[in-house]
């Protein structure tokens, strides 16, 4: 089972509710609109219970009725209603408005934030966790901005209006109610510390059950032909029945904590009002007003109360998701970084490796002393059996991962020195499975480059010998390409790909096995046109075909780590090292003939 590796210090609720409140600052001022129409709003709708008292005290229980200030009594009335109705809707509205900014720049940054992660990060994080972080959680911190800030704050100001109220009507009530307020608050406590216990593991097992199924659909083609289509349903199953158990333990402390146990202090309150208005009538006359517009400000106490608690929910679930969100905008593992002052250039694309160790886990080195130079023009191939360490090469070259010990240079600056978009537009890189993004075939030659014209993509393209088959579709380069351009063949992918690198003007070329995917006449084609690409330019090439490297300059022999031969192809040969056997188990009966 694949597990979250984000290797950050645990975020405490009181740490994140401040950093998820910063995110209102650039709001302030329609914050402070909202707040005073809430407000407003809120006096409106308190005053209410005060007018029907006075009417039942002064006008109803008397049998006074007088025309005019009934009348009064009603206008204020609807007129504090309407007032009350307008000003809560507006500042709703705005509330949600603001809400919905907030969290549309949350989303911003963590997306802006995982696109500048190194590849350390990713290599020890599950994809599907990755996009459960994005949208999951940061849906979960909207619901909070949306819903739950909004619900809380109007439920706070309602208290406190009633309070008032109910001071106002009777102090020694006023007393009571307040007395009360500390139960309220313990249950919240006592319900916040459970639930977030519950709502952590909800959201690790979504995060798994996120990366399960991304594994899952990425992976069907295999999983269909290995008949591991009952094995992926039972892994899948497992996860969500622990995601169900998670989710039905909420379900049973939101069943006892939220509205049953503050409808029992309701009902608790409400007795007591109500023997305090019975013995006090038998020392007096109680005012019937006075009851009503108290026990309906129990209930306006009450109701807000509910709400709350209802959202709390959302708000604990919304303080875990904010967790991890926050963990992940935490992260330190980034992509390498420019050291050093100045801003060097690469001019000839000469390039050294001195010493070069390398650990993926701090513990194995996959790279040992490696030392080479290529010079402007050449080209250096790399060859050797899988996990020797060729990847790791270009890996370090492309500044995916820093390196640890030795140094690289280019045009004997080292690597480090250069600032990542100097770096990576004099570099052109070329994989064994090129990734196509959606969109049509120019966007993807382009890659979103404004200073590459339609001109130099038409150039390109015919420069790789790609503009043959574009021009038989029928939008040709405008053709749209679905997700990882499987719509194409993979010789079409990967001459795309040439095209896309041709049209930055590389000085260093990075070849991955470059014509691993095209069948034999597109190879023959992309030799010709790389014979061109590499002519003025340094070229690393990763070869499992030792076929196509036989007109390099220098090949490197790598085994566990370590460059164990280098020379020509003929050199290489003439040793009848393991080079030698390499090429002979390639070319069989016709390398043993070639070799005698």
């Amino acid at each position: 089972m694949t597990t979250e590796a984000f290797h950050t210090e645990k975020l405490t609720q009181k740490r994140v509710l401040p950093r998820l409140l910063k995110y209102a600052k650039p709001h302030k001022k329609a914050l402070i609109v909202a707040f005073l129409m809430l407000f407003l709003g809120t006096g409106a709708d308190i005053l209410g219970p005060i007018i029907m008292k006075i009417y039942i005290d002064e006008y109803l229980a008397p049998r006074h009725f007088v025309t005019g200030p009934l009348v009064a009594l009603a206008v204020s009335f609807l007129l504090l209603y309407a007032i009350s109705v307008v000003l809560k809707y507006l500042q709703l509205v705005m509330f949600q408005k603001i809400a919905l900014n907030i969290v549309q720049q949350l989303r911003v940054d963590v997306f802006g934030k995982v696109q500048h992660l190194g590849m350390t990060f990713f290599d020890q994080t599950p994809g599907g966790s990755l996009v459960s972080r994005i949208t999951n959680d940061t849906e979960a911190i909207k619901d909070m901005y949306v819903t739950v800030l909004s619900t809380f704050v109007q439920g706070i100001v309602m208290m406190a209006g009633t309070f008032i109220g109910m001071f106002i009507l009777d102090v020694r009530l006023g007393a009571f109610c307040l007395a009360i307020f500390p139960l309220i608050i313990l249950l919240m406590v006592v319900y916040r510390r459970y639930s977030s216990r519950i709502y952590r593991r909800a959201r690790k097992k979504i995060s798994e059950l996120n990366a399960k199924l991304n594994e899952s659909l990425q992976g069907m083609n295999i999983i269909q032909a290995m008949r591991q289509e009952k094995r992926m349903k039972t892994e899948f199953g497992r996860i969500n029945q622990e995601l169900y158990m998670a989710e039905r333990g909420s379900i049973k402390l939101n069943s006892l904590l939220l509205r049953p146990a503050v409808y029992s202090v309701y009902l608790l309150s409400v007795i007591i009002v109500l023997c305090f208005f019975g013995v006090t009538s038998i020392a007096g006359v109680v005012q019937i007003g006075v009851l009503y517009a108290f026990l309906n400000y129990l209930d306006r106490f009450f109701e807000p109360i509910n709400q709350m608690m209802v959202q709390l929910t959302r708000f604990q679930q919304a303080m875990i998701a904010a967790e991890r969100v926050f963990g992940l905008l935490d992260e330190e593992r980034m992509e390498p970084k420019k050291v050093g002052e100045g801003h060097p250039r690469i001019t000839e694309g000469a390039i050294e490796y001195k010493n070069v160790s390398f650990s993926y886990d701090g513990k194995t080195d996959v790279l040992k002393n490696i030392s080479f130079t290529a010079r402007p023009g050449e080209t250096v191939a790399l060859v050797g059996h899988t996990g020797s360490g060729k990847s790791t090469i270009i890996n370090l070259l492309m500044r995916f991962y820093p390196v640890t010990k030795g140094t690289i240079t280019i045009d004997g600056t080292p690597l480090e020195a250069f600032d990542n978009e100097t770096l990576r537009k004099n570099i052109g890189l070329v994989l064994q499975d090129p990734f196509l993004f959606v969109g049509d075939i120019k966007s993807n030659i382009r890659l979103g480059n404004t200073s590459i014209d339609d001109e130099t993509i038409i150039e390109a393209a015919e420069f790789v010998q790609a503009d043959a088959f574009i021009r038989q579709l029928p939008n040709q380069y405008e053709e749209a390409i679905g997700e990882r351009g499987a719509t194409l063949s993979s010789g079409q992918r990967q001459l795309l790909s040439f095209a896309r690198t041709m049209a930055i003007h590389p000085k260093i070329l990075v070849l991955d096995e470059a014509t691993a995917s095209v069948d034999t006449e597109t190879e023959e084609a992309i030799q010709n046109a790389l014979q061109k690409m590499r002519k003025g330019r340094t070229t690393i090439a990763i070869a499992h075909r030792l076929s196509t490297i036989r007109d390099a300059d220098q090949i490197l022999v790598l085994h566990h780590g370590e460059i164990v031969e280098r020379g020509t192809h003929e050199e290489l040969l003439a040793l009848r090292g393991l080079y030698h056997k390499m090429y002979v188990l390639q070319q069989g009966d016709n390398g043993v003939a070639l070799t005698k």
